[in-house]
């Protein structure tokens, strides 16, 4: 008798056998480094300057107004450009603003002097229109890499590799920040530069042809017309988005690590790191065993888990716990990402995917740094610990509600989308 094929023959690394892909890779990675340590450089800097909770959640507020004006735009440029070259042209002015800001910390440079921190958050506004171009090119950029067969692997080892980047990003920045501002960016830029330098190994793939000619806003409204109309993509992104929204306890670290931990720069990497860390290790589990069957159940546990474990971090006094908590939120995140993205990847069409994914990013980048701006409000109005604490019993109470509004998310088993 011929044997069934069965499921322990998944192979977990298929995806990383393609050569180009892995290149595509190590330009993921180095550049988290660089966005990461440009995140945590620019957050103690500013609390340094200031000792305002409300500043923190400023710096996701600057970044996510000019990421949430430019990103439809991006998905129409995705859908019409060399997707590389945007991922190229758009990481070197990525560099020119961690020169900006390595400038501004000089010795030599009376800005930050005269004018505070303006300048600092004149260069998170530019990151934020930067990181627009990126979010829409980056996900259309892996359909064209990597067979459709392979979407939900390559899902993980992107967000597994963006993971180990925010490991080490926040890390490296905390233990070099105690050293001086000049010496953190220099190696911010030299991330950058290799960033740059490995995705001159990934080809130039042609954009998807059209079905037909449409001017830039009818484009732009084709791609939210798309998500609009369906329910488990709009779903799937709801959730999350007030999930970041309200669980954005990792904005406020900086100040958590000070007045409630009393921890210094380096503590504050290492706790900006365990999210990531939880990440990563669910992220081989999920390599092995994806969480494609009962995908919708999965993803609405992993978010309530997620709120869950906000809600114990809040409630932390202890660094070791803190650690633990924030380690926990990061696991049962990276479950919800890799659901999200493979959803993302199986429905859409090749020719919308910039725009798509734009949508995407207005839903989960902004998420970011607009819960960053909440989670200062809301701590500057009724104290640290409560506005963490809330942030989980909101998450959870979006997850509840969205179940209820999106049954066929609720029912959703991926594997039928392949």
């Amino acid at each position: 008798m011929t044997k069934q094929p069965n499921k322990a023959s998944h192979d977990p690394f298929a995806v990383l056998r393609i050569r180009e892909f892995n290149f595509f890779l190590i330009n993921r990675f180095f550049l988290t480094m660089g966005i990461q340590m440009q995140s945590v450089i620019v957050g103690w800097q500013i609390y340094a300057l200031s000792k305002d909770v409300l500043d923190l959640g400023l710096i996701g507020l600057t970044e996510a107004i000019p990421f949430i004006l430019i990103s439809l735009f991006s998905g129409h440029v995705a859908d019409t450009f060399s997707r590389k070259k945007i991922i190229v042209i758009s990481t070197f002015f990525f560099l020119i603003v961690s020169s900006f800001l390595f400038y501004c910390s000089s010795e030599n440079s009376t800005l930050l002097k005269h004018f505070g921190t303006f300048p600092i958050f004149i260069a998170i506004a530019a990151t934020g229109i930067i990181r627009g171009f990126l979010s829409a090119a980056y996900p259309s950029l892996i359909a064209q890499i990597v067979p459709r067969k392979l979407y939900a692997n390559a899902s993980t080892w992107n967000s597994t590799v963006w993971h180990i980047a925010s490991i080490l990003g926040p890390s490296i920045a905390g233990f070099i920040i105690a050293i001086n501002y000049t010496t953190a960016y220099s190696v911010d830029i030299l991330f950058i530069i290799l960033a740059i330098f490995s995705f001159f190994f990934v080809s130039n793939h042609s954009i998807p042809k059209r079905a037909k000619q449409e001017s830039i806003f009818q484009s732009i409204r084709s791609g939210i017309k798309f998500v609009v109309k369906n329910q488990v993509i709009l779903g799937a992104l709801s959730l999350d988005l007030f999930a970041v929204l309200f669980g954005g306890a990792v904005a406020l670290l900086p100040a958590f690590a000070d007045k409630v931990l009393h921890a210094g720069a380096v503590e504050l990497g290492f706790l900006r790191a365990a999210p990531a860390v939880g990440a990563v290790c669910m992220a081989f589990i999920i390599a092995y065993k994806p969480p494609t069957k009962n995908a919708g159940r999965n993803l609405f546990i992993s978010v309530a888990a997620f709120g869950l474990s906000t809600i114990l971090f809040g409630l932390s006094t202890s660094y070791f716990w803190a650690l633990i908590f924030l380690f926990l939120t990061g696991a049962f995140d990276n479950v919800s990402v890799v659901i999200r993205h493979t959803i993302l990847q199986l429905s859409t069409p090749d020719e919308m995917r910039g725009r798509v994914a734009a949508v995407n990013g207005i839903f989960i980048g902004s998420s970011n740094e607009i819960g960053a701006f909440e989670s200062g409000s809301t701590a500057r109005a009724f104290g640290l610990k409560p506005s963490i604490i809330l942030g989980g019993i909101l998450t959870i109470a979006v997850v509840i509600l969205t179940a209820r509004l999106s049954p066929k998310l609720r029912k959703l088993n991926i594997e039928q989308l392949d």
